[in-house]
């Protein structure tokens, strides 16, 4: 199992990487997210765990920055059932809500990259091909039957049994 990255936060707000021996930014720790790296923040001091306040830190930085997650409306409520009984709730509600999400989105994903992961001509072609196979069926549903190639070969055999069965007839008279 992987240890856990430690992160010290010192009096003057600056975060010390222990893994590294560096100091580092709120843009590193946020690209250790990313990573998917596992880390903990602890207070230089104390020794306190302020791993969520850091990560609050980096949501209020990106939210004032390009298109938020977060409306006013949604923080505002947020906010209010801090305190209520039903806070706890709500933590797990929205846990199992992004975790939904976050399913769902990797399925479209899986399902486009299927799609993507074709070479773009080799994608192009199965989709002509593809429409090309609903035009001919369409085309046979309104003709009432086989298209022309398949109905000239069964006129061709038609016209073999009609010409046997004549020489059978002659054969038997």
């Amino acid at each position: 199992m992987p240890q856990v990255r430690i992160i010290k936060k010192y009096p003057n707000r600056r975060l010390y990487d222990t893994e590294i021996s560096s100091y580092i930014t709120l843009e590193d720790v946020r690209q250790l997210i990313v990573d998917r790296e596992e880390f903990i923040v602890r207070d230089a001091k104390s020794g306190n765990d302020l791993t969520r306040s850091v990560l609050m830190q980096i949501i209020a930085e990106h939210e004032e920055h390009g298109q938020p997650i977060f409306s006013a409306e949604m923080l505002t409520q947020v906010i209010r059932f801090r305190g209520d009984s039903l806070q706890g709730v709500m933590g797990s509600f929205l846990e199992r809500s992004l975790q939904f999400f976050l399913d769902q989105q990797q399925q479209f994903r899986g399902q486009i990259g299927s799609l993507v992961g074709q070479a773009p001509w080799t994608l192009l072609n199965s989709v002509a091909e593809r429409n090309m196979e609903l035009w001919r069926s369409f085309q046979q549903g309104l003709g009432g039957g086989a298209p022309p190639a398949a109905k000239a070969r069964a006129v061709k055999a038609r016209g073999t049994k009609a010409g046997s069965k004549a020489g059978s007839k002659a054969k038997s008279q």
